[in-house]
């Protein structure tokens, strides 16, 4: 609890305990009015006087059709009548109702504030030969910072020296570590658990993972979903229009009874009225619904899902369309080899000897990967000879044989036959050795290992439709697709055609259902931005993807799009059951007071019972099955 809960926890156990002694001693002990009034109105300040004040300076302030105002008309209007216990046991309820609610959202506001704990507080830098802690921003792009073991990383960069095991669980919401080396990348909010590093800053503190997340957080609340828009209208007209029923209640019928020639009832009416204001309190429902959608993010946070708003909470649970962008978000966007097919004559190791040989002198993805699929240093003292040509592939002299490695024009300019049997698999690299034709090694852009789940899960949900666009080749698009189960694939796109493509989507859907786009580059900030919803990997997705989307998943798994839309779905459901119940208590304990078949205990389950019942449901917002 924080000290002003306590303050007021302290003012309910001195009210109530001074309540039951003042009820004890006047049952006790006849005394007058007078001291009556006195006495209860001890406890009623002790516990209501800041109801009281806010009630006051909203009058003043000509703003005070709210829940004090309501309050504060019905407990005054109770003790004048002489309804001592039930003024001060109304005021009492109410602000153990209110205790229990700001309880209730310290406790959802904890995921949020773990997540506040990643901002770092310094940087280690050499500072004349010595190491200093200084601001992390005041840190220059390039500047080298050293991590000691417990420390977090304060700004993104790439490991220049040491190596070591990495907590990530704040940011991605996976407790498992992960381990880094020498020329790995490494992001901001981090905790550096075992050997100390050296970083070579690759971003200025804001531009870093680290600030992005926290002003993503901070700025979530301010974009209200739907329903919160419904209760803020609602309660505007809602208040007004109970003040105005409930003085109606308290004069037109006696003045009818006057009419009549019968007695007016005056104190009867008023007690109604006062009743009714007591019930008529919007508590539950203003408070119940924001807490439910904050509960929503922070729940989505701690597993590694950052959500920008609630609208975007509200519409994941709308999303009957998901398209996907390849590289990057379905598959690992790193090239490997992935098949080593040699012809008569050659065995596989001796194919990819003479491939990673050939290739030892090229920078191309290609080549690279070739490289770190023979493993074994190369020794350029074996090679030579070696010539490129653009689009083709190279040529060069290993161990004193003829080599050429490459695509199939390459073959055809070294007047080899080839094999293509197996072009399906990947990017193709035929070789020859001594002009025989040797076989060919196949590469491609590896599918992550959770992509088949994900789509799997997502169906699962009811979407209607998924949907893969991508730049590549149509034969590489439909191997992919058709290993995770795309329903759609559109190949060969620019970032124009993908806008195109959405937007085609867009007006073949339901007006009420909603599409969402999932992407990692800067060519897919566009179609982020054009979709009902964004999605991006914000892991290894660009700064221009993570800021045109709507929601950013932490650790790059496909997987976490239906735990999102499974966060939505359960926040709305309990959104949804806090709106009837509430309403539902309402109507009914209205009509009981108009009628005087409510006394005003009843007024204050109807108020402050259904505002505890609405909060601890809202509260189950805060957990998902995963």
């Amino acid at each position: 609890m924080t000290a002003k809960q306590k303050q007021v926890l302290y003012r309910i156990i001195a009210a109530m305990i001074l309540l039951v002694a003042v009820a004890i001693f006047c049952a006790s002990i006849e005394t007058n009015l007078y001291v009556q009034t006195a006495l209860y109105l001890i406890p009623y300040l002790i516990i209501g006087y800041d109801i009281l004040k806010k009630a006051a300076r909203g009058i003043l302030n000509r703003q005070m059709f709210d829940e004090n105002f309501l309050m504060a008309v019905a407990t005054v209007g109770a003790m004048l009548l002489g309804d001592f216990k039930e003024s001060v046991a109304v005021m009492l309820f109410y602000q153990i109702g209110e205790l229990f609610q700001s309880v209730a959202v310290g406790k959802s506001r904890k995921n949020i504030a773990a997540l506040m704990d990643i901002r770092p507080d310094y940087a280690n830098i050499i500072i004349n030969g010595k190491i200093e802690k200084v601001d992390p921003e005041d840190v220059e792009v390039g500047t080298e910072i050293f991590v000691n073991p417990g420390e977090k990383i304060p700004i993104d960069g790439v490991i220049a020296e040491g190596s070591t095991t990495l907590n990530t669980s704040a940011l991605t919401g996976e407790s498992v570590p992960k381990d880094a080396k020498t020329g790995d990348e490494v992001i901001s909010g981090c905790i550096n658990m075992s050997g100390a590093i050296r970083v070579r800053t690759t971003k200025e503190f804001g531009d870093s993972t680290v600030s992005k997340i926290l002003d993503l957080v901070e700025n979530s609340s301010m974009k209200k979903s739907r329903s919160e828009n419904f209760i803020t209208k609602f309660a505007k007209y809602y208040t007004p229009a109970v003040c105005y029923s409930a003085l109606a209640l308290a004069i037109l019928p006696p003045v009818a009874r006057l009419l009549m020639g019968l007695t007016p009832d005056w104190q009867i009416w008023v007690v109604r009225a006062l009743t009714f204001l007591v019930i008529s309190c919007p508590c539950a429902l203003v408070v119940s619904i924001p807490l439910s959608f904050f509960a929503g993010i922070g729940c989505a946070s701690k597993n590694g899902i950052l959500v920008k708003g609630s609208n975007y909470l509200e519409t994941l649970a709308d999303t009957k369309y998901v398209v996907f962008d390849k590289t990057g978000t379905l598959t690992k966007g790193v090239f490997e080899v992935n098949g080593i097919h040699p012809a008569a004559g050659f065995s596989g190791e001796e194919l990819l000897h003479y491939c990673a040989y050939a290739e030892s002198a090229s920078s191309h993805p290609i080549s690279l990967s070739l490289k770190k699929a023979y493993g074994d240093k190369i020794d350029l003292d074996r090679v030579n000879g070696i010539e490129e040509t653009a689009g083709h592939g190279v040529q060069a002299i290993v161990d004193g044989h003829s080599v050429y490695a490459g695509n199939e024009k390459l073959m055809k300019k070294a007047g080899v036959a080839i094999s293509e049997e197996h072009n399906d698999e990947g990017t193709a690299v035929y070789a020859c050795v001594d002009g025989k034709y040797a076989g060919c090694i196949t590469i491609s852009d590896m599918v992550k290992d959770s992509s088949k789940a994900a789509i799997a899960e997502l169906k699962k949900l009811g979407i209607k439709q998924t949907v893969m666009l991508t730049g590549d080749t149509k034969q590489t698009a439909e191997r992919v697709a058709g290993e995770i189960g795309i329903d759609r694939t559109h190949s060969e796109l620019l970032p124009v055609d993908k806008v195109n493509e959405v937007e085609v989507l867009l007006a073949e859907k339901g007006q009420r259902e909603k599409l969402a786009f999932v992407g990692d580059g800067i060519n897919d900030a566009p179609v982020l931005s054009r979709a009902d919803i964004g999605i991006a990997m914000g892991a290894l997705g660009s700064d221009a993807a993570i800021e045109a989307a709507d929601v950013v998943l932490m650790d790059d798994n496909p997987c976490k799009i239906a735990l999102a839309m499974k966060i939505s779905a359960n926040t709305l459901k309990i959104v949804r059951q806090n709106i009837i119940f509430a309403l539902a208590v309402k109507l009914v304990c209205l009509i009981l007071g108009a009628t005087g078949d409510a006394s005003m205990w009843t007024a204050i389950f109807a108020d402050v019972g259904v505002m505890v019942i609405a909060v601890l449901n809202a509260m189950r917002a805060m957990r998902i099955k995963r």
